[in-house]
């Protein structure tokens, strides 16, 4: 597998690349777009790298709590993820582990669609597929410090013609509920009209008939489709479609400027990367199912290893201004406890393992860990981090691997030694 770009600290040099490469994949793609903003986007891509390595220091990082004594040394973890890899054919990966401060290590490798020679590049889009959950929950807790909001708002008084549930008790179902994956209403409730290509709207209608299984807030219950009420909330709280308000509070703030939401936002897109399943042994590229876009608030994120380091780095605390230590500690705190059975429970080192408020939080052989991972058709994701040790990874598959399940505890290993 080719190895397409390597940093253990991004620099000018790296900049001036990352340019130089862009433009060269331009030379042989016809201009898209006409507004200022897509034309600005070299020199968007430009500010954004070199962002990525402004050391930023907040308050409580003098704090005798906060360790940075960590190793810089990853190699062994990237070893083996590069030997993985290979030995699985992974089509195109890239992988990146930052602290609060800078992008300690990036690399890419591979292709973008296997039978090509469209490089993975570290500006190349991935479906996140699950880690969208993040951004929404992020979104939600917005609403909430912005007053707009209430984390016990009940989802009857928001939408009052809304049915959730066919029970009487659902109807105490509350955004922090609904956040959390703490509804009590049957687990993964519709995913398989999701799977067979139903779009969100239309599962709606059909609400009133997912089962309660247990109170509100007592059980955990994990959901697609019910979760991606938190983008009609954000829309019935701010008047902006999910979408804009994503790309305006949460892409533009932090520099995030090849993440999207959305299919058409994917396929204007000239550096995407392609999904990819296992036929008969190998590697082929597939469709997207455009169902899960629907449901953007659980799946409908697209990003770079760039802007993922950049959410990495956010949610360590770098940016303070967007995202203050209260608020990372709200969103980060547990809530509702996540029963074994999970492909994450079956970690050796694992302990208790819990869902927060779009992460999932547990620890990790002395560690406390937020982690969330993704897999939609075609595409696998993981990110990981741990806020005591200032540390953490985020990897994009373009294939449907389950090698992705054993990245995060490899990852976490290697912090012990």
């Amino acid at each position: 597998m080719t190895e397409n770009w390597i940093t253990t600290g991004l620099d000018f040099c790296v900049v001036i690349k990352t340019v130089k490469s862009k433009r060269i994949s331009m030379s042989n793609t016809k201009l898209e777009y006409s507004d200022l903003w897509d034309h600005l986007k070299p020199l968007r891509i430009l500010v954004a790298v070199f962002l990525l390595n402004i050391a930023i220091y907040p308050a409580f990082s003098d704090d005798s709590s906060f360790r940075s004594d960590l190793a810089s040394d990853y190699t062994e973890f990237v070893y083996w993820l590069k030997k993985a890899s290979d030995e699985k054919k992974i089509p195109g990966a890239a992988v990146a582990i930052v602290s609060k401060e800078e992008v300690k290590y990036l690399q890419t490798w591979g292709i973008r669609e296997n039978n090509t020679s469209k490089l993975v590049t570290p500006e190349s889009i991935f479906r996140i597929a699950s880690m969208s959950k993040t951004f929404a929950g992020t979104s939600a807790a917005m609403l909430v410090e912005r007053d707009l909001q209430s984390w016990d708002a009940k989802l009857t008084d928001i939408f009052p013609s809304l049915i959730l549930g066919n029970r009487t008790s659902s109807r105490e179902i509350t955004l922090r509920h609904i956040a959390s994956q703490s509804t009590g209403l049957m687990p993964h409730s519709y995913s398989n009209l999701l799977d067979d290509g139903v779009v969100y709207g239309k599962i709606k209608q059909k609400f009133h008939e997912i089962p309660t299984v247990c109170a509100p807030g007592k059980c955990y219950g994990y959901q697609n489709v019910v979760f991606s009420l938190i983008g009609d909330i954000v829309e019935e709280s701010t008047g902006e479609t999910y979408g804009n308000f994503v790309d305006q509070e949460i892409f533009k703030p932090l520099g995030m400027t090849t993440a999207t939401v959305g299919l058409d936002a994917f396929e204007r897109e000239s550096n995407v990367t392609t999904p990819h399943r296992l036929v008969r042994g190998n590697w082929r590229s597939t469709t997207n199912n455009p169902a899960y876009y629907s449901v953007a608030p659980a799946s409908g994120v697209n990003a770079s290893i760039l802007d993922m380091a950049i959410w990495v780095r956010a949610n360590l605390g770098a940016f303070p201004d967007i995202m203050s230590p209260a608020f990372l500690s709200t969103v980060h705190e547990p809530v509702i406890k996540t029963p074994h059975g999970n492909y994450f429970n079956r970690w050796a080192n694992l302990d208790d393992a819990y869902y927060g408020l779009g992460w999932r939080i547990f620890d990790y052989d002395g560690m406390q860990v937020v982690h969330h991972g993704g897999g939609v058709r075609g595409f696998r994701s993981e990110m990981a981090f741990v806020p005591e040790l200032n540390i953490g990874m985020v990897l994009l598959f373009n294939a449907a691997s389950t090698l992705a399940n054993d990245v995060v505890p490899q990852f976490l290993d290697n912090l012990n030694k």
